[in-house]
């Protein structure tokens, strides 16, 4: 894993350039502490830069890697990993390609050489990448299909830029740290998520997942290359359970490559243990020896925990009785109050954008832990939105509500608004729900409920799963560690579009089917227990430290949040904790994290130094 960017000017020469250059790489260098490298252009218009993280051949595959076909000298900078490197290296050298490096980063290079735009067809694994042509002057990059990897651009008269992180933008004079009406109304209405391909600062965009882009002297070009498209299922009830069991274990197999140490991610749910169990198998098959996992708490989390719909059961149980069960080496690392929150800042630092409050700090700290012994981690992300596993799946009275469920009243943020700032929000939120229905592929024959869980799988797939997936990478890469998501594996993604809910809600079970597929491979006790979220804290010091510190902004009478934020309305929630009917995000962010979220968005817009223009 790595950060990259690049500037394309056609006007400029950018030889002279190199202090702004310079500048934007070595602000990704917590993407990529282990090495640098710069490409310029032999006519100065052009330059590629990199920061590497050393995951696969660390002795080699340097970027900017070059390679010359003929006329063409073709340059890429690439974040990510491929997973189906045997078989393309295969085919490529079947074409005359011939292989000085062992990294899936000259692979990459290759297939663009030999099949141009379709490359990205052909590629399963996580990838951000940008390769220019220096005989035409053309540049093509490409997202992966579910957007685990990051990449903005921004375009101007005559000139493209592009970056891992909105930071490295910022570092060029062309990107100004400006947010219009429509930057504030994702930031108060929709935020922590955001519109896909929006990022906030004027003009600031991102690829989508599955989205790539050309940008030559006629302009820039983008293309969705993958989308979510609905077709028969036509497997039964057995071939669909063993479908997925093969699906999964052969993406987890596949992400266990690295010439570095790497280790897994353990919850004591469904999800990781799936990962973890097959891993842990991979290990003893191989002659690793055990596998490492890793857990997460807080300081006297078991005294203060208190159950709920959303989160029914603590985790540290099913840790012991998974760690046992496959025989890894476990680590349970346990956050400080007090440190949880100093890491607010750092965890906007990390996002250059507005996170989820504690949810994201924590992940921070724990990926800091992680990063002390090891490089690479695998993770259990997104399994809840493609097998159905968040309660609003399941609520009736949900799930035909046309908002976005995780985020059904926006009540509460209004409260904490000003009389007359941002008049249209409500209006605003509910026109993203519906461009986001609108572009639902569904088939003829699809019954409602049919139609309906199709709708709510994009909705899950554009929002909240970016959600996550952007905080799982920002909170890891801010310390030099990749984490790899084998559920996000594009054929699994396919093939939970199109499988009908009776088989993934298998015996009326929240990821029904996944239950089903692992029952007998994994203990019954994590098989079938009930979904538990991610932790966070309950102890109240936590409670007292946000609250100080959205009591500190509120005084402050020189903080850009002055115009903005109702006082009386943050009191009220700060007074009245429990009186919040609705969350303000999903099933994690209730009233420590919505003052959270202000203590960060007024240290975002001083940081930065954001105009805001509304």
């Amino acid at each position: 894993m790595c950060g990259i960017a690049g500037w394309i000017d056609k006007y400029e020469d950018l030889s002279v350039k190199s202090i702004i250059i310079n500048e934007m790489t070595d602000s990704l260098e917590r993407r990529g502490p282990d090495d640098r490298g710069v490409y310029l252009s032999e006519d100065g218009h052009a330059s590629l830069m990199h920061r590497r993280l050393a995951v696969i051949d660390p002795n080699n595959g340097q970027q900017p890697m070059s390679r010359t076909q003929g006329e063409h000298k073709y340059t890429i900078v690439y974040n990510g990993e491929l997973y189906n490197v045997p078989e393309l290296k295969a085919e490529l050298e079947t074409l005359g390609c011939r292989f000085e490096t062992d990294c899936d980063t000259e692979v990459l290079l290759y297939s663009y050489i030999c099949f141009g735009e379709d490359c990205v067809d052909k590629l399963n694994g996580i990838y951000a990448f940008a390769v220019y042509d220096e005989f035409d002057h053309s540049l093509f990059a490409a997202r992966d299909r579910v957007g685990v990897k990051p990449f903005f651009f921004f375009e101007y008269d005559g000139g493209f830029l592009f970056a891992s992180e909105i930071k490295s933008l910022l570092k060029n004079p062309h990107v100004k740290p400006v947010v219009d009406e429509q930057g504030l109304y994702d930031i108060l209405f929709l935020g922590p998520a955001r519109t896909p391909g929006f990022g906030i600062f004027k003009e600031v965009r991102e690829l989508l997942p599955g989205e790539c882009l050309s940008y030559s002297d006629k302009g820039l070009r983008r293309k969705l290359y993958f989308k979510l498209a609905a077709s028969p299922h036509i497997d039964s009830r057995e071939e669909t359970i063993n479908k997925c069991r093969s699906l999964l274990t052969d993406s987890i197999t596949r992400q266990l490559v690295s010439d570095v140490p790497l280790c897994c991610f353990l919850s004591g749910g469904l999800d990781s243990s799936i990962i973890c169990k097959t891993a842990a198998d991979c290990f003893k098959a191989d002659g690793r020896g055990r596998l490492n996992t890793y857990s997460v708490d807080y300081e006297d989390n078991s005294r203060y925990f208190e159950k709920s719909l959303f989160q029914p059961n603590s985790d540290s149980d099913y840790i012991g009785l998974m760690s046992d069960y496959i025989g890894s080496c476990h680590h349970s690392v346990v956050l400080n109050n007090d440190e949880l929150y100093q890491a607010l800042f750092d965890s906007v630092n990390s996002r250059d954008l507005l996170p989820m409050a504690d949810v994201d700090s924590s992940l921070l700290l724990f990926c800091r832990s992680v990063k002390q012994d090891f490089t690479v981690a695998l993770s259990g992300e997104c399994a809840d939105e493609l097998f159905g596993g968040y309660p609003w799946y399941h609520n009736r009275d949900i799930l035909f509500e046309q908002c976005f469920p995780w985020s059904r009243s926006t009540d509460i943020r209004r409260s904490i608004l000003k009389k007359g700032v941002l008049p249209r929000g409500e209006e605003y939120s509910h026109q993203r729900y519906l461009d986001t229905i609108s572009r639902t592929d569904a088939l003829t024959t699809d019954t409602p409920l049919e139609k309906r869980m199709r709708e709510m799988f994009m909705l899950n797939y554009y929002w909240f799963m970016q959600c996550l997936l952007e905080r799982k990478d920002r909170a890891s890469m801010y310390s030099g560690l990749e984490v790899r998501v084998p559920f996000c594996d594009h054929r699994i993604v396919e093939y939970a579009y199109n499988m009908p809910w009776k088989l993934k809600a298998l015996d009326g079970r929240e990821k029904g089917i996944l239950r089903t597929a692992f029952d007998g491979i994994l203990p019954d006790d994590i098989v079938w227990r009930k979904k538990s979220p991610y932790p966070k804290t309950f102890n109240p010091r936590y409670m007292e430290l946000v609250s100080s510190g959205a009591k500190a902004v509120l005084s402050d009478k020189k903080s850009p949040l002055a115009a903005i934020l109702d006082k009386e309305g943050v009191e009220s929630i700060i007074e009245h904790p429990n009186d919040i009917s609705s969350p303000w995000y999903g099933q994690l962010m209730r009233t420590p994290q919505i003052l959270a979220y202000i203590v960060q968005l007024d240290y975002w817009i001083k940081e930065y130094n954001v105009e805001l223009n509304y």
